[in-house]
């Protein structure tokens, strides 16, 4: 997308701004979330610790001049796993932004099955922590196997509660609770990551901050749906306020009323 472009839109919660044309793989019973293997553990760090972060590191800083605001925050969690939620605008710094936020931990992030079936590309992410959600009951067992087994590594996990990605969108859409069951059932603390948008001196292109904000904790006096609800209000209400803090509006969105 390039600057003035406008989208319109009917539907916040459902309505795919990008439509990924790949064949996408079943995560059934088959699909290996946990691997144990030493070579792939090694061909793992190799890839994504000693190659990916520094480049990714370089990058991001330094070349494209990404902000991160609030990270000592994180500091607080050190020797616990915790579950991030972070608004979905921004399909390369959404997918990498995390790994130096969170720094030395590794994050994992939970996606789409799309997202682990584009060729080459999607076996990199598998790799590289990305926990596609199952599509048959049995897979749903070892993806909460997966799940357990980063917490207990105390490695973060992220969740993109809005799901479809909206290039550039300057404000955070309506979600819903059912995501935030994950920090009720595991009692793990709660993180928000915010990308906003700033006008530039010197180029069209947004510059991009990051804001992090937290710790959130799961009210577990309350029954659970109540404390999901609770918990998904406070997430909300402060992305809601930290994205206020975008000020250009690089692609315009426009709701059309339903025919």
């Amino acid at each position: 997308m390039k600057q003035g472009d406008i989208v319109y839109y009917t539907d916040e919660l459902h309505d795919e701004i990008i439509d990924f044309k790949i064949k996408r793989i079943k995560i059934d019973e088959h699909y290996k979330y946990i691997h144990s293997n030493p070579f792939h553990k090694l061909c793992s760090f190799i890839t994504y610790r000693i190659l990916a972060t520094p480049i990714i590191t370089v990058y991001f800083k330094l070349i494209k001049r990404i902000r991160y605001e609030n990270t000592k925050i994180l500091k607080t969690q050190k020797n616990s796993g915790y579950f991030i939620y972070a608004n979905h605008t921004n399909q390369f710094s959404d997918g990498f932004s995390p790994t130096i936020i969170c720094f030395p931990k590794k994050p994992h992030i939970i996606v789409n099955p799309d997202n682990v079936s584009i060729p080459f590309w999607g076996r990199l992410t598998r790799n590289w922590g990305a926990l596609p959600l199952p599509d048959t009951i049995k897979a749903t067992k070892n993806f909460n196997k997966a799940i357990d087994y980063t917490l207990r590594k105390n490695n973060p996990i992220l969740i993109y509660p809005e799901a479809h990605l909206w290039p550039y969108y300057t404000k955070i859409r309506p979600f819903d609770c059912r995501s935030f069951r994950y920090p009720i059932v595991y009692n793990k603390p709660v993180f928000t990551f915010t990308t906003t948008y700033h006008k530039r001196k010197h180029s069209k292109k947004p510059k991009i901050i990051i804001y992090v904000d937290g710790p959130f904790y799961p009210d577990l006096s309350l029954d659970r749906k109540v404390a999901m609800q609770k918990l998904r209000d406070q997430v909300y209400e402060k992305m809601t306020e930290r994205a206020k803090l975008s000020d250009y509006e690089y692609v315009k969105y426009v709701k059309k009323e339903k025919q």
